[in-house]
């Protein structure tokens, strides 16, 4: 007989296995810029799923996430600092990019912007705690879009380890 700690070790590995083949049959579908860019990645799943993805800088401080994603009735956007060094700021971008992709659902719209009605802004997610099973998915399939990415930009001697070339959008 299994020991109940051991049961659930093996469940918790079968799921991480489960997310990792999920997040890299995502990552692989991405038809990605040629040379990256997030905006046009966040153009491409607007396309993808229908409805527009707004970017949205902003100067808010400390304290607050580095990324937010705000589900609204007519559109999904994207809030970052502004300032935000153009790695970080490409990480956060695609980050909140992955959590469209793997549909996430996040908090009531009440909790965080009690003063603006449900209507208007359906589901926010945002990016303070990584041990959330959906920020794990959104960080792994951000980590492979951005690992595919290098991969692809034209300087790459080779396909990408793990997922393969990518299908390549930009110029030749």
């Amino acid at each position: 007989m299994t020991p109940p700690s051991l049961r659930g070790a093996l469940r918790a590995r079968r799921r991480a296995g489960a997310r990792l083949r999920r997040c890299r049959a995502l990552a692989s579908g991405l038809d990605l810029p040629v040379p990256f860019d997030a905006a046009e990645l966040a153009e491409t799943v607007a396309r993808r799923r229908g409805r527009p993805v707004e970017l949205m800088p902003t100067d808010w401080r400390s304290g607050l996430p580095c990324g937010l994603l705000i589900t609204a009735e007519q559109a999904d956007y994207i809030v970052y600092v502004a300032d935000t060094p153009p790695l970080h700021r490409e990480h956060i971008l695609v980050h909140e990019l992955a959590h469209l992709l793997c549909e996430h659902r996040g908090t009531a719209s009440g909790e965080l912007f009690a003063h603006l009605p449900d209507r208007l802004v359906g589901r926010v997610l945002g990016r303070t705690v990584y041990s959330e099973p959906q920020e794990e998915e959104a960080e792994l399939l951000a980590s492979l879009i951005l690992q595919r990415a290098v991969w692809t930009d034209g300087t790459a001697r080779q396909p990408d380890p793990l997922l393969g070339p990518a299908p390549r959008t930009g110029p030749a």
